[in-house]
C-alpha cells in the first residue's frame, strides 16, 4: 500500500499537469480567435467619432480588412465638436505601422446584419506614414438601419403601387372596365363568337372556289396572266444580255461604247474649248468686251421700250394715243364697209369701156 507521502506528490503532478493543459487550452484559444500574437509589439493609434455605434472594446481593427490589431478602449473625449464626442483606442501591430499612410481614415463597420462591428482603416495615398500615438481623422459611416430607413419611402411606394395593381385587379375580377367586360361579358363574347362565325363562313366560301379572292387563289387563268408577263420580262432580259436590239448592242457592243467614249471625249474638249474661250460660244462665255456690248444693247432697247410706253414716236403714240387708236378703228371700219359694199355689188366699181379706134 502506497504511502500518504507518494499519494499527495501524484495528487500534486495530477493538479499541475491540469493547471498546464487548461493555460495552454487558453493560450490555443487565445491564439485562434484573437486578433494579435502574443510576442508581436503593440503601438495605440486614436480616431474621434461623433457616435461609438455599438463600437466594444477588444473589436477588431483591420487595415483595409487585414487585422492589425483591436480596440484597447472607447470613451468619451470630453471635446464638444459633433464628430470628436468619442475616443477611440486603437491597439496595432507595430509592424503594421508601415502601411498607413497619414491621411489614411478609420471608419466603423459592420461584421453583418446582426450588428457586430470593427474599426476598418482605409489607407490613403500619402507617403509618409503613421507613428505610435497617432490621431487618423475619421469617415463617417452610415450604420445597417440607417441605409434601410433610407429604403423606406421607396418600400411606401412600392406599397401604393400594388394596392393600386390590386385594386385594378380587383375591378377587372368585378367585370368593371374595358379589360373586365372582354373577359367576363357574355355579349363580347357571343360577338366575338358571331365574328369568328363570319370568318368560318368567308373562308368556307373561298374554298369552295366562290367570289374573287377564290378565283385569285384557285384558279389557273390569274395565274397564267400573271406569269406571262414574267415570262416576257425574262425574255427581254435574256435578250438584253445575248446583246439583241439596241438596247442590248447599247449594252454589248464594244463598237458602240467606244463610239459613246470617243464622243464623251469630243464633248470634253469643246467644254475646255468653252471654258478658254475658244469660237463664238467661248467669247460669249469669256470675252468682257462681248458682255459689254450685249449689256449696252440691252440699255438701248430698254430706253427705246421706255420710250414707247411714254408715248414717244410713232410706236408711242400708237400704244397710248386714244385719238390715234379712234382714227385706226374708224378706217379699218371705212374699209369693211367698202370691202362689204364691193362684195354685195361689184359692177357699181368696174366699168368696162370699149372704143374702136
Amino acid at each position: 500500500m502506497p504511502s500518504a507521502s507518494k499519494t499527495s506528490w501524484a495528487q500534486l503532478r495530477v493538479g499541475l499537469t491540469a493547471i498546464f493543459a487548461l493555460a495552454l487550452i487558453g493560450v490555443l484559444i487565445y491564439l485562434l480567435t484573437g486578433t494579435t500574437s502574443l510576442f508581436s509589439k503593440q503601438v495605440v493609434l486614436y480616431t474621434y467619432l461623433g457616435d461609438a455605434a455599438a463600437v466594444a472594446v477588444g473589436a477588431p481593427v483591420r487595415v483595409n480588412g487585414i487585422n492589425a490589431g483591436n480596440v484597447r478602449n472607447v470613451v468619451l473625449s470630453g471635446e464638444t465638436a459633433p464628430n470628436r464626442i468619442v475616443r477611440v483606442e486603437m491597439a496595432i501591430n507595430e509592424e503594421m505601422l508601415p502601411n498607413i499612410p497619414v491621411n489614411s481614415k478609420a471608419t466603423v463597420s459592420a461584421e453583418n446584419l446582426l450588428g457586430s462591428k470593427f474599426m476598418n482603416i482605409k489607407r490613403g495615398s500619402a507617403r509618409e506614414t503613421v507613428k505610435a500615438g497617432a490621431t487618423l481623422e475619421a469617415e463617417e459611416s452610415r450604420e445597417i438601419f440607417d441605409v434601410m430607413n433610407s429604403f423606406f419611402p421607396l418600400l411606401t411606394s412600392a406599397q401604393k403601387t400594388l394596392e393600386r395593381i390590386d385594386n385594378i385587379i380587383s375591378q377587372v375580377e368585378s367585370g368593371e372596365g374595358n379589360i373586365g367586360k372582354l373577359l367576363y361579358d357574355d355579349g363580347i363574347y357571343r360577338q366575338v363568337n358571331s365574328i369568328l362565325a363570319e370568318v368560318n363562313k368567308t373562308l368556307a366560301v373561298i374554298n369552295s372556289g366562290k367570289g374573287s379572292v377564290s378565283k385569285i387563289l384557285y384558279e389557273d387563268g390569274l395565274y397564267n396572266d400573271i406569269r406571262s408577263p414574267i415570262q416576257r420580262v425574262d425574255r427581254l432580259l435574256a435578250g438584253l444580255e445575248e446583246g439583241k436590239g439596241t438596247a442590248g448592242k447599247l449594252l454589248k457592243d464594244p463598237a458602240i461604247h467606244d463610239e459613246i467614249q470617243k464622243n464623251l471625249i469630243t464633248m470634253r474638249m469643246v467644254l475646255e474649248d468653252l471654258q478658254s474661250g475658244k469660237g463664238s460660244v467661248g467669247k460669249l462665255l469669256k470675252s468682257d468686251e462681248l458682255h459689254t456690248q450685249i449689256s449696252t444693247l440691252i440699255k438701248h432697247v430698254d430706253a427705246t421700250v421706255e420710250k414707247i410706253n411714254s408715248g414717244q414716236g410713232t410706236l408711242g403714240q400708237l400704244l397710248v394715243n386714244p385719238a390715234l387708236y379712234e382714227s385706226l378703228t374708224s378706217t379699218t371700219r371705212e374699209v369693211n364697209a367698202l370691202m362689204k359694199d364691193f362684195r354685195a355689188n361689184p359692177k357699181k366699181f368696174l366699168h368696162i369701156k370699149l372704143g374702136l379706134f
